[in-house]
């Protein structure tokens, strides 16, 4: 069984190392590949590697940044969560046919219930507008958060997700913003949600101001690589109570894995073997 990750910049990830193993510890024979469009000789037409991949035989691949909102015009179908969100990060070749399916938002949902199961969600802003970020801002609403604000440097990309989220909730509970107003969104918040590439390796840095971070406030960043982001690590230097990416990772490539090879995975063993990957 031959799977696959497309993305950008892609080369570190322990997709690979996660599904593989649990793929032996089952008795299956799967390869799982990189396939990075920053890597020389890569095609970089998303169309263009998915026409390979379903040629090639694979089974799924999974899909990141920047390509999880694009990818959705090159299915034939969507699960109704993918619909919902208007983004996938897993696809699965089956009969002839494109499957567009999205874990992340279950991946964020149990990460969030597990990690964080009791602070207050009255008020929630979240960084980042992107096909992660519309996961996320799906998933909080899900878990009951009362007022989401979502801010994007990219107009249209938060006047998208805005549009896609008032389809499955009340718009009282939804709000985009302009970065510059974020001082103002966050001085009521409870919470704070980083699904913006800022803090990876290859974006490093703060997505916002380390002086904006007040007491009280929860921080959530759904960056796992580095373990401990800036973001992190300014959380915990004021005292508050912080989230990080792993959970959710290990939970959406559970989720994925099981779409793939039609097995369960044991999701604790998977949440092991990433925390020793990453250690």
């Amino acid at each position: 069984m031959r799977c696959g990750l497309i993305g950008a910049g892609i080369d570190a990830s322990f997709s690979p190392a996660l599904h593989e193993t649990e793929a032996r510890r089952q008795g299956l024979d799967l390869s799982y590949e990189l396939i990075d469009v920053d890597r020389a000789g890569t095609p970089a037409t998303l169309g263009r590697l998915l026409d390979d991949a379903e040629r090639d035989g694979f089974a799924g691949l999974n899909i990141t940044h920047p390509f999880k909102q694009h990818v959705v015009g090159l299915l034939d179908r969507l699960s109704p969560q993918a619909r919902a969100i208007g983004a996938v990060n897993t696809v699965v070749f089956r009969d002839g046919e494109r499957h567009g399916h999205n874990t992340d938002g279950y991946g964020f949902t149990e990460s969030f219930r597990t990690g964080l199961p009791d602070v207050a969600t009255r008020r929630v802003v979240q960084l980042g507008a992107g096909g992660a970020g519309a996961a996320c801002a799906h998933a909080l609403l899900g878990l009951g958060v009362g007022h989401l604000t979502v801010t994007d440097p990219d107009l249209d990309r938060r006047g998208l997700l805005a549009e896609t989220l008032s389809l499955h909730f009340d718009t009282d509970r939804i709000a985009v913003a302009d970065p510059t107003d974020l001082p103002a969104a966050i001085e009521t918040a409870d919470g704070l949600v980083n699904a913006s590439p800022v803090g990876m390796h290859r974006h490093p840095g703060l997505p916002l101001p380390a002086e904006l971070l007040h007491p009280g406030l929860w921080v959530a960043d759904i960056v796992y690589m580095p373990v401990h982001t800036p973001l992190l690590r300014a959380a915990r230097a004021a005292g508050l109570r912080t989230l990080g990416g792993t959970a959710m990772c290990a939970y959406q490539a559970a989720a994925a894995f099981r779409l793939f090879t039609g097995r369960t995975p044991d999701i604790a063993r998977m949440l092991r073997h990433l925390d020793l990957l990453l250690s």
